[in-house]
């Protein structure tokens, strides 16, 4: 029987293992995968994630499940271990040894269980594809959404995007040029989701082989494999399938822990850019569907939903007239905020009940929504 250090030791050397394990396309297609489902998670976890369950596709903790979603986790299933912070309330002798002037900080990690929905059962929950539209998978609004992303690159960043024939690319979908910060599309690329992909893939070569990146030295077959698995996460993201694009041989540097680490981190870090900025485009074009309106019963609301409410009637409270409009909406804004703060702060506390040896911060009302 293992002790519990070494217990977590090999919960995470099997992560690093599974990780090193990417030798084929296939294999490195399921760990992006698992990158698309998870992209708010820390990179260590979403190796912890795919490690245990490759298929894995969204986890909360039992409680949540329960409190949240209407759903309970199946009997006789086995968790998930996920890296959780310890936060402790710093005293001033904490805060002169630590240097610092902050009331709390993390010392330390422990290993908490999710489930994944699969695991669960009750009422329906819905996933973000749900919220994309399916005529997004329409050539021309893939390529609305492309002309968008090319439209935003160059009015909001020091990125060029311009367009030439295939015939003049040598063979190539697309090239990012460092020294001009330039990147170049083939203009007369007959299919679009490809088009979009390439877009993705050389946006993804200039944040990380930029000339002022600091992964700028990295083998040309890395650089050709990191760009590629960005965007094979962006695609993902909106629900446009491109399995049958080459993800690139990662073979070449799979062979080092250290290397393979850095470069799935640095795949992380770009692909969560590259799936916020898409996000924003596709609410922009109305490729997302309009949030609904807010039930008389906001508790039987899922998760999403309220979300989704909250950020439709923010919308709406900036775009009315009316002042009395104005003043209709604002209240149906604070009631979903209110409801949005109560199961904050149910959450919680079920972690604190779960975790009673973790040092929890005093209890203060939610701040993470601005209004």
């Amino acid at each position: 029987m293992p002790t519990k250090e070494e217990w977590k030791k090999q919960l995470v050397d099997n992560a690093e293992q599974q990780i090193l394990n990417l030798t084929d396309s296939d294999k490195f297609k399921n760990y992006l995968n698992t990158v698309a489902k998870f992209h708010r998670y820390s990179a260590r976890n979403i190796d912890l994630i795919y490690s245990q369950n490759p298929e894995a596709t969204q986890v909360a903790g039992f409680k949540q499940w329960k409190n949240d979603f209407n759903r309970s986790v199946n009997k006789g299933e086995k968790g998930i271990r996920i890296a959780a912070p310890m936060i402790k309330k710093l005293t001033p002798e904490d805060q002169k040894g630590l240097d610092t002037t902050k009331e709390k900080a993390i010392v330390g990690y422990r290993y908490i269980p999710v489930f994944d929905i699969s695991q669960t059962s009750g009422e329906l929950v819905l996933s973000a594809k749900d919220f994309v539209k399916e005529n997004l998978a329409d050539h021309k609004n893939v390529t609305n959404l492309y002309n968008e992303l090319k439209n935003y690159l160059n009015n909001n960043t020091d990125i060029k995007v311009s367009e030439k024939r295939l015939s003049e690319l040598g063979g190539a979908k697309g090239y990012f040029q460092p020294s001009t910060n330039e990147i170049v599309i083939g203009s007369d690329e007959p299919d679009n989701a490809l088009k979009l992909e390439t877009l993705y893939h050389e946006y993804a070569h200039s944040q990380l082989h930029g000339l002022k990146s600091a992964f700028k030295d990295r083998p040309r077959a890395y650089q050709e494999t990191q760009a590629e698995a960005v965007a094979y996460v962006a695609m993902q993201n909106i629900g446009v399938d491109t399995s049958n694009y080459s993800l690139g041989y990662v073979a070449t540097w799979a062979k080092d822990k250290a290397v393979i680490h850095s470069a799935l981190s640095e795949i992380q870090q770009v692909s969560n850019k590259v799936i916020e900025l898409s996000d924003g485009l596709t609410k922009q074009l109305g490729l997302q569907e309009d949030p609904k309106e807010p039930e008389h019963d906001l508790k039987k609301l899922s998760a999403h939903d309220l979300n989704k409410s909250y950020q439709g009637l923010q919308q709406q409270v900036q775009q009315a007239t009316s002042p009395q409009q104005k003043a209709q909406l604002k209240n149906q804004l604070n009631d979903v905020h209110q409801e949005i703060s109560d199961r904050t702060q149910k959450q919680l506390k079920a972690f604190a009940e779960e975790n009673p040896e973790i040092k929890q911060p005093d209890s203060e009302p939610d701040q993470s929504l601005k209004r």
